[in-house]
Formats: C-alpha cells, sequence, structure tokens
C-alpha cells in the first residue's frame, strides 16, 4: 500500500484528553464541530486506506461503514457501565466479516485514545456462549487441530501481546498470555491479540502501512475462529 500523507494529527489525542476532563454533555456539544473534525473525518479516512487491504484478505469484510458499524460508539450506554460519563474517549475502527443472525464475531481493529494507540484482533462470545462463533467454530476446529494455537503462539508471540478473559463464578477473570489447552478455550469468552503503537506512530504517514502489516498477520485467527469455510 503506497504511502500517504498523515491521516492523524496531535490534534485528535488532545481532543480526547480534552474529553476525558470533561466528560458532560454541555462540553461536546459545544465541541461538536471539533469532534467531526479531529475524530470522525480522520477515521473515514482511515477506513477508505486501509479498507482495500482488508478486502485482499477476505472481500466478504464489510467496509461499507453503514449504520456506523465500522466504528465505535463514542456515546456510553451508562445503563449497565460502571462508568456514568457519556462519552468514551476514545475510537476504534473495526473489521469483520458478517455473520447469520446478530452474534458476536471476531475483529481485525485498530483505537485510539488519549494516550495510547492499539491494532489488532479481537473477539468476544456475547451474551449466549452456546450461540457464539466461539462455541461453534473455534471449540470444534481446537478439538481436531490442537496444534493451532501453540502454532500461532510460536508465530506471533514476540510481536503481539495476547489476553483473555474466562468466566469466574460469574465474572469475568482476566487471564495473561496465550490459551494453550482445549479446556482453556471452553472457558474462554473472549481474546484479545493486539500491538501497541506510540500516538506519534498515528501521526506518521506509515501508519496506515503498519495497521496493513498486523491485519496481514492476525487475519489468520479471525479466519480460524471466525469464518465456517
Amino acid at each position: 500500500m503506497a504511502k500517504t500523507e498523515p491521516i492523524f494529527t496531535q490534534d485528535t489525542f488532545r481532543f480526547f484528553r480534552d474529553l476525558a476532563r470533561h466528560n458532560q454533555k454541555t462540553w461536546m456539544d459545544a465541541n461538536r464541530e471539533r469532534y467531526q473534525e479531529c475524530v470522525v473525518q480522520p477515521f473515514r479516512r482511515l477506513l477508505e486506506a486501509t479498507a482495500p487491504v482488508v478486502l485482499t484478505l477476505d472481500s466478504r469484510f464489510d467496509t461499507a461503514a453503514r449504520g456506523g458499524r465500522n466504528f465505535s460508539r463514542i456515546n456510553r450506554d451508562t445503563r449497565f457501565a460502571k462508568d456514568k460519563t457519556p462519552y468514551r474517549a476514545q475510537m476504534y475502527l473495526k473489521y469483520a466479516v458478517p455473520i447469520a443472525g446478530d452474534g458476536e464475531t471476531g475483529e481485525l481493529y485498530a483505537g485510539l485514545s488519549a494516550t495510547t494507540v492499539t491494532a489488532g484482533f479481537r473477539i468476544y462470545a456475547g451474551g449466549k456462549y452456546k450461540d457464539s462463533v466461539l462455541a461453534k467454530i473455534a471449540c470444534p476446529r481446537l478439538a481436531s487441530e490442537p496444534s493451532w494455537g501453540p502454532r500461532q503462539k510460536k508465530r506471533l508471540s514476540r510481536r503481539y501481546e495476547s489476553y483473555w478473559y474466562a468466566m469466574d463464578k460469574g465474572e469475568w477473570a482476566e487471564q495473561r498470555g496465550w490459551p494453550n489447552s482445549l479446556e482453556d478455550w471452553k472457558r474462554l469468552r473472549a481474546w484479545i491479540v493486539r500491538r501497541k503503537l506510540t500516538p506519534a506512530s498515528a501521526t506518521r504517514a506509515a501508519f496506515t502501512g503498519d495497521l496493513a502489516k498486523i491485519f496481514r498477520d492476525l487475519y489468520p485467527l479471525l479466519r480460524f475462529t471466525c469464518l465456517g469455510d
């Protein structure tokens, strides 16, 4: 992918820092134009720049941004959240291959917040584990190909951080490292494999190329755990 002009500037990170300090509707209403300029428009340019890459990996990726599905919501659903602030001081670009129904599936993603940049792969079981791709696709495949997990760990662990969540007495419990055994996978409710980047890296022209390399590295995780063919 050819290098382009930088998509993000320090103004994006400055906006997230200010939002974190003034996380209230009156402040957001007064800064809507700034939000569009510093966050929404750059993320749409990032979608345009990286969509061709993910489509070469799999033409079924949803890249159309219909209904904002390629972007995380900045509005927080405070009904079930411990944090009652109305906004998230972060934004994610995400790519998924649509699946039947409304269940969760895996995503390739890139996210920016006030002080961090991350990119990688993530998968969640969602509300009903038995209906999730983890239960229907990932675990059966791991049962028939137990060497897959160790191979991915060997291939990726020097460059990517991995952690996962298991259900423990009705609560999610974080597990550092890579899920290894089939028993780990049966307990697994979420898995994240990611690389942390510096905010400065997101303001360089090479950022889209960095993301392309990460997406290529981690697409096999999505394919194995989520896609039925």
